[in-house]
């Protein structure tokens, strides 16, 4: 016969320390199985806009059946060997690139250097530099990009002597940045404040030893 069973249940602040850590772990499980780096991702892509990139795309499934194109964007990490991140596009010179970073991101020093060093390298070339980046490999890293560097010179001159390394640097950069700014974004998101937030504002409950009920 049907029998009614009544379980005593708690909001996460009436838990005691150790329930309340099995209760964040729960949430650690199942909590990230969505797009989380979104927001980061288009923070990247403003950037690299402003310094010149134009990505390559792929093809990604939807649920409901069709597809949609995705800039070439990857990362894997955080703490596994090949962890980084990397991209796939072309690079041109970007007028007022550096100017537009700076008022972008006012404190973040290293956009700045990118920035200037792709500024100055494009300079002594008379800005007829371009590049593309590929992904080669089973890593996603910065270095497992492939970059090739040529000058479009309608003269036929050639790169300066530093312009090939000046560039691939940069670019590589600019990726190892791009997995600092998700490494932040993944300790923010799983880390005990952010996560008891969202506990509740969900108003999730729990058993006495932490475990999700409802």
């Amino acid at each position: 016969m049907p029998r009614i069973i009544e379980t005593l249940v708690y909001r996460l602040d009436e838990l005691e320390a150790l329930a309340q850590d099995r209760a964040r772990a729960w949430y650690r499980e199942i909590g990230f199985d969505h797009d989380w780096y979104d927001a980061v991702y288009d923070d990247f892509q403003q950037i690299a806009d402003m310094i010149g990139l134009r990505f390559k795309t792929t093809s990604v499934r939807l649920y409901g059946g069709g597809t949609r194109q995705a800039p070439c964007i990857w990362f894997r990490g955080f703490w596994s060997q090949g962890g980084g991140a990397a991209y796939e596009a072309w690079y041109s010179y970007a007028p007022r690139a550096v100017p537009r970073i700076r008022a972008h991101a006012p404190q973040d020093v290293e956009l700045h250097r990118i920035a200037e060093a792709l500024q100055q390298v494009q300079r002594r070339n008379f800005f007829q530099l371009r590049a593309e980046t590929s992904l080669r490999g089973h890593y996603c890293h910065a270095r497992s990009m492939v970059i090739e560097v040529t000058r479009d010179s309608p003269t036929g001159q050639a790169l300066t002597y530093d312009a090939e390394e000046v560039v691939a640097d940069a670019l590589r950069d600019l990726a190892d940045w791009l997995y600092r700014q998700l490494q932040k974004e993944y300790d923010y998101l799983t880390s005990d404040a952010a996560i008891d937030e969202v506990i509740r504002a969900n108003d999730h409950s729990f058993t006495a030893e932490g475990r999700r009920f409802g």
